[in-house]
């Protein structure tokens, strides 16, 4: 049973808080004893930092603009290019992800996917559409737009669209058009739900700033997302931007949510745990709005841009099961750069909650060079974990290797 306690989960990792928010530190350094489980880095991987255990390879390469994965039930990968308005298929073939097709193209800011009913249901900034290969060459032969144009706020400061696919219905989220903007009277901000027709549009959940990514805890009907926190949190009181920022560079946390209907998440008056933004603490409803707000289920590091997840649903990583990888790609909001990593996040397997996290690859040197910056991951069919960079074209894959598997039953 995994351990349902706010403590150490391993060695050298220790709790902080974050604008109220308990949340992990980086790990220490990469020397271990003689005796502990080698982490490794395949051919043509820069020098992550890899926790002990796991392995990262490189799997797919020159691939521009390479930002959101799914697979579908074949063990196809498609991969969103919102620059290039594409995307693109990919099959394993000899170790490597090759790509196949291209699957739809001329579809501008398509980033949010999800593989249900047999269709690739797939988002633009202001439409959902979905489409399906029915001759298994990788290209889309049939493609239905479900939602169009002038049905949702497009475009924006936070254009990207996630897409969740239930039994009965779909939901997308729209986010701030700027940074702390109160556009609580608009339709942005929110998470919003449809038929799957299209029809039936329902206020779901509001209060949210940027979730480009929606998915349910595998068993449960339990609709997830991370959140990301705003800018700029202490730049009113007299920081010296990108040279001393002492406040906001360690606020405000990037939220992971469990998204609940009818329940306000903050956004842009509250953030973390209850909080004031800065900017709106002289409203007069200020306490009133923190009391409605629905805090975190677990917070990560301020700016870390923890963007997208996946939950882990098979048995490849020992005593895994039900956690979630999240690929943080960093920010530019902070004087000393920070996030850029896969973070493990452990759910506790009676209460269903988070109660720890881990990195597991850091893509980011000790002096300060990145090496990557992680957008999206994904579960593989062999229970492997993929991560694409979109600044670097690339593809990776952690994969485990032996050796205990930290604070999970061992």
């Amino acid at each position: 049973m995994k351990r349902a306690v706010f403590a150490t989960v391993a060695t050298g990792v220790v709790a902080l808080l974050v604008a109220g928010c308990l949340t992990a530190q980086r790990p220490g350094s990469p020397n271990r004893s003689p005796a502990a489980p080698q982490a490794q880095r395949g051919a043509g991987v820069p020098p992550f930092w890899v926790r002990p255990g796991y392995r990262v390879d490189l799997v797919a390469d020159n691939i521009e603009n390479a930002r959101f994965m799914e697979f579908d039930n074949r063990g196809t990968l498609y991969l969103s290019r919102p620059q290039k308005g594409d995307i693109l298929t990919l099959r394993w073939r000899n170790g490597r992800y090759e790509i196949v097709n291209t699957f739809v193209s001329g579809y501008r800011t398509v980033q949010g996917m999800h593989f249900a009913d047999g269709w690739l249901w797939f988002t633009q900034t202001g439409a959902i559409h979905k489409a399906r290969d029915t001759n298994g060459d990788g290209k889309a032969d049939e493609v239905v737009t479900v939602i169009p144009e002038g049905k949702l706020p497009r475009g924006g400061g936070h254009w990207w669209r996630p897409i969740l696919v239930t039994d009965r219905y779909i939901y997308t989220a729209i986010g701030d058009s700027g940074n702390i903007n109160d556009e609580t009277e608009t339709e942005r901000q929110k998470i919003w739900r449809f038929n799957k027709d299209g029809t039936g549009k329902t206020l779901f959940a509001s209060g949210i700033r940027n979730t480009e990514k929606l998915r349910l805890r595998p068993g449960t009907n339990e609709i997830w997302g991370i959140d990301h926190g705003s800018d700029w949190f202490g730049r009113t009181l007299g920081e010296r931007p990108g040279t001393f920022q002492p406040i906001t560079d360690y606020n405000p946390p990037d939220e992971l949510n469990h998204y609940q209907e009818g329940k306000f998440y903050g956004h842009p008056f509250i953030t973390g745990n209850k909080l004031p933004r800065i900017e709106y603490q002289k409203r007069p409803d200020i306490v009133e709005l923190a009391d409605k707000t629905e805090p975190p289920a677990w917070c990560f590091g301020a700016h870390w841009a923890a963007n997208s997840f996946t939950f882990l649903t098979k048995d490849h990583f020992p005593n895994h099961k039900g956690d979630m990888f999240v690929a943080c790609r960093g920010s530019w909001n902070r004087a000393k750069p920070d996030g850029y990593r896969i973070e493990r996040v452990l759910f506790d397997d009676v209460t269903g909650k988070p109660f720890g996290s881990l990195t597991i690859v850091k893509t980011l040197t000790e002096d300060g060079r990145v090496l990557a910056r992680p957008v999206d991951c994904a579960e593989a069919p062999d229970g492997s974990v993929l991560f694409t960079c979109d600044t670097t074209g690339r593809i990776y894959r952690i994969s485990w290797i032996g050796g205990k598997s930290h604070a999970k039953g061992d």
